[in-house]
């Protein structure tokens, strides 16, 4: 398992080793020893356990998010596609970091197989780039409606370049649409 550091302290980029020969491939997607391994090794702490696997499916120009849950039920997720692609985003939303305010995204897909481990404290969204995208997450805590918030996509103050074609508006849920700006949205404390 490769394991590469982003900008934003609690964001990693993981990438599973694929074997494979005339029949196809095999990988190890998920082993929470070696997960573990690759965090304390990059000096960074492991989540508590995993508790939750959700899976979406969505058409190209899906955008979810930005979204995160707030104490006492924060979500650590780590994220992949398994068919299609996406551009995934975290943005930290700790007050007290030295990169509050900041995001970083990458491409994920079923063929280059990465996946996005991102730890409490940090916004998350995607825009699917293709038809049928299955996106899998696991998450440290369940979903709570009372800790659940969200921080609008588009918000200028963050400034995500999102690769949508000239003109071309995502597909936004509703709630996501009314979300409040970074500037007024509930965030982690320092």
């Amino acid at each position: 398992m490769k394991l590469t550091l982003t900008p934003l302290p609690g964001v990693v980029v993981f990438e599973p080793q694929a074997f494979g020969d005339a029949r196809g491939w095999f990988m190890e997607s998920w082993n929470e020893a070696r997960f573990n391994a690759a965090l304390a090794e990059a000096g960074l702490a492991s989540p508590v356990r995993f508790v939750q696997d959700n899976h979406s499916c969505s058409q190209a120009g899906v955008l979810r998010g930005l979204h995160y849950q707030l104490p006492p039920q924060p979500q650590g997720k780590l994220v992949r596609v398994v068919k299609g692609r996406a551009w995934d985003v975290t943005v930290d939303i700790r007050s007290g970091s030295a990169t509050f305010g900041q995001w970083f995204g990458l491409e994920l897909t079923a063929d280059n197989r990465k996946q996005l481990w991102i730890a409490p404290g940090h916004a998350h969204g995607f825009l699917t780039l293709e038809d049928d995208t299955h996106f899998l997450y696991k998450t440290t805590d369940v979903w709570s409606r009372a800790c659940e918030r969200a921080i609008r996509w588009d918000d200028a103050a963050i400034g995500i370049q999102w690769p949508l074609p000239a003109g071309l508006q995502p597909l936004v849920a509703p709630k996501d649409a009314a979300a409040p700006l970074l500037a007024d949205a509930e965030v982690f404390a320092a």
